[in-house]
């Protein structure tokens, strides 16, 4: 029961900080996410995307480069929160399986791309909302729609999306996402673990060497 307890702690600090670190995170990348969804949405050189931002700024203002925060927000804090807990829980149910209280390097790997795979599923639709909010800068302006009047709330949007191709247009990109995140947070967790684990035992050994008599 003391043991459960100590996982429950160690989830609930990991879970806390993390979404905290992602609205932050989330708000100084998102107009780089911006440049890069244009980029690999359409065929612009630098001179024209630089040229659309401009143009972008002057009919919006500046706040345009952090068009699709709202569903970046939506999709990353929860994706924190959802794989640092299931990563925990997974992880130790595995341990207990396997009969070790300490986690292998095979069983954080397969609970880090597990816990990803049902972040990334769960969060898709926001990541579709994000990038159909970013891809139409300059769409709208070609069309001479203003970015202001035109409806882009995230729930607008998911309206939209629904009404043209039904729920499952709200999981567009469902293989080529799952294909990158898990294996993605499967190299993450497994490869920070590892070295925090190799450091702890390099550190606990220096310590017992410090303390051996003629080593003081």
């Amino acid at each position: 029961m003391t043991r459960a307890r100590m996982r429950h702690k160690q989830t609930e600090k990991r879970i806390c900080p993390c979404s905290k670190q992602t609205v932050g995170s989330v708000t100084v990348i998102s107009p780089l996410e911006l440049i890069r969804t244009k980029l690999q949405s359409q065929k612009q050189s630098y001179r024209e995307l630089g040229a659309c931002i401009r143009t972008a700024v002057e009919s919006a203002g500046w706040l345009s480069l952090w068009r699709g925060w709202g569903p970046t927000l939506l999709r990353d804090v929860p994706f924190s929160a959802m794989y640092w807990y299931n990563y925990e829980k997974g992880k130790a149910w595995m341990c207990e399986r396997n009969n070790t209280t300490e986690a292998t390097f095979a069983i954080t790997f397969l609970s880090g791309a597990a816990s990803g795979a049902i972040a990334s599923i769960a969060t898709l639709p926001f990541d579709v909302v994000k990038t159909r909010r970013q891809v139409e800068l300059g769409e709208l302006q070609a069309l001479n729609l203003s970015l202001c009047k035109s409806s882009s709330s995230t729930w607008s949007v998911m309206s939209r999306i629904v009404a043209e191709s039904g729920p499952r247009g709200l999981f567009a990109g469902f293989l080529p996402r799952l294909i990158k995140v898990a294996p993605a947070c499967a190299i993450m967790i497994s490869t920070y673990e590892f070295g925090k684990a190799f450091f702890h035992k390099q550190n606990q050994e220096t310590r017992l060497v410090r303390l051996q008599p003629g080593n003081s």
